[in-house]
């Protein structure tokens, strides 16, 4: 990847919103919902557009949803 490419996706940012709750979910879908910086419900935080962050919503799509990209 060129490092233009890098530096577009890196100035993007994602804004999530938590809108399930995870209390019946996996422990390891618990541990993502931590991992993204959430600490309650219906709560929105902001995370840069990385591959990484994208891959954590990824495991959880059905607790998470991506109010802005």
């Amino acid at each position: 990847m060129t490092p233009a490419k890098t530096a577009k996706a890196a100035t993007g940012m994602l804004h999530l919103k938590w809108v399930v709750s995870a209390c019946q979910a996996p422990k390891h879908h618990k541990l993502v919902i931590r991992g993204l910086g959430f600490t309650r419900l219906n709560q929105v935080i902001e995370r840069q557009d990385t591959p990484d962050i994208r891959g954590m919503v990824a495991k959880v799509p059905h607790l998470v949803f991506v109010v802005k990209a």
